[in-house]
């Protein structure tokens, strides 16, 4: 019960100066609010980062294997060099994989073509990326349609003219129409639309931007385009997706065997491709982010720092003015602990308010970011408790030294003052 009166009478001390030195405690409290603002904007745009990030990573899958030339993990020049002689993943490989694997559930196998202009009576659209896929690339992503769909078996196998197409492609060329059904015209082949892919918007990490793609079947696209390709990393993209119940590592260790099979490679060479998967880049991510998050800390520390010598310099005024009135209390039998805990209290709550007003310029900068660059951050319910948390922990270390002088003070000395 004493306690919550002294807490009490502090909150009401820590109002009470704020009220009568509004410009003084305005601009002391800013360093704290400045410091706050940045190490929580730091927390909040990182974990709305990181969450786009490991969302778009959740949606390529956990328990896919993507054979590439190279490894996703980082590389020294030599190594490059090295990788970058590898033969790039086939359609031989693909066809491969899918008659020998026994633990995988869907193998695709997708290369990209290049970006087309593509025409619509009067319209067209530069710049569309044209990609071949297999027949179960759709299943093994996991697309989703607007409107229409995937190819059917039969499409596929008879290499009929009908494409898939991504939002965007759709807005531009057909505008309000229904894009399912009509034709566009490539090299003179007319193409039947049969689905457009749900829009994707600006996801941080994707295979590709399919709301400017179109995507045709590969025995399609070996007619109508030259499969040749010489990107670097070109030569398609190899994914096989496990059944459940069978491990990615398992899935590698099959993988592995077969490929090596098919390349013809002793059992002393080394193997000519790498196998990679999401985990590899959400490892690599996380550190990256926590580097991030230190970064911000650091950033916002010399802010704080700032914010902390002002809160001192608050309460170093604030036990001068009230000298005599710490002496009343002294002499009337207070103790120094209560003394201590009274000033202790009202630094803690000057810096909460200084905490809670970073917090709020937190809260409109990410509401300006969200609606200016349509892109989703948030400040969530944890990075405000590190701010009120940091904030208390400044109030501490700043109030501690003016309370514990004026918890010393000698009662007859102080009210002669």
């Amino acid at each position: 019960m004493q306690l919550l009166k002294i807490s009490w009478e502090a909150v009401q001390q820590a109002i009470h100066q704020l009220m009568s030195n509004k410009l003084r405690t305005t601009l002391s409290l800013l360093g704290i609010s400045v410091g706050i603002f940045c190490i929580i904007a730091v927390f909040a745009s990182v974990d709305s980062l990181e969450e786009n990030v490991k969302g778009s990573l959740e949606t390529l899958g956990k328990d896919v294997v993507y054979v590439s030339k190279v490894p996703w993990a980082s590389m020294n020049r030599s190594q490059f060099w090295k990788y970058s002689r590898r033969p790039n993943p086939s359609y031989r490989d693909f066809k491969q994989l899918k008659d020998r694997l026994q633990g995988a559930q869907y193998t695709a196998y997708s290369i990209y073509l290049g970006n087309k202009t593509l025409k619509y009576r009067n319209q067209s659209m530069k710049d569309v990326a044209m990609v071949a896929v297999t027949d179960k690339y759709s299943d093994l992503f996991s697309l989703e349609y607007d409107k229409g769909r995937f190819y059917s078996y039969s499409e596929y196998h008879s290499g009929a003219n009908m494409v898939v197409i991504g939002a965007d492609v759709a807005e531009t060329l057909f505008g309000a129409l229904d894009p399912v059904g009509r034709e566009i015209k490539y090299k003179g082949a007319k193409l039947k639309i049969i689905g457009v892919i749900k829009k994707k918007g600006n996801e941080i990490v994707s295979i590709m931007n399919y709301d400017d793609a179109i995507l045709l079947s590969m025995p399609l696209a070996a007619r109508v385009a030259n499969l040749n390709t010489k990107f670097f990393f070109g030569g398609g993209n190899l994914m096989v997706k496990a059944k459940e119940g069978v491990s990615v590592d398992d899935m590698k260790d099959e993988i592995t065997s077969v490929l090596r099979s098919v390349r013809h490679l002793r059992p002393r060479e080394e193997s000519n491709f790498s196998l990679n998967t999401m985990t590899l880049l959400t490892n690599m991510i996380s550190g990256i982010f926590s580097a991030m998050n230190i970064a911000g800390f650091i950033i916002g520390g010399f802010a704080i720092l700032v914010g902390m010598v002002s809160v001192a310099n608050i309460m170093f005024v604030s036990v001068k003015e009230r000298t005599n009135i710490i002496g009343i209390k002294k002499a009337l039998g207070a103790k120094r602990w209560f003394i201590l805990l009274e000033f202790l209290v009202e630094s803690v709550v000057l810096s909460i308010l200084g905490g809670l007003l970073g917090l709020l310029f937190v809260r409109i900068a990410v509401i300006f970011i969200s609606k200016a660059f349509k892109y989703d951050i948030f400040l969530s319910f944890n990075n405000i408790l590190w701010g009120i948390g940091i904030s208390a922990i400044v109030g501490i270390l700043a109030g501690f030294i003016p309370a514990f002088n004026a918890s010393r003070l000698d009662p007859v000395e102080a009210m002669r003052r």
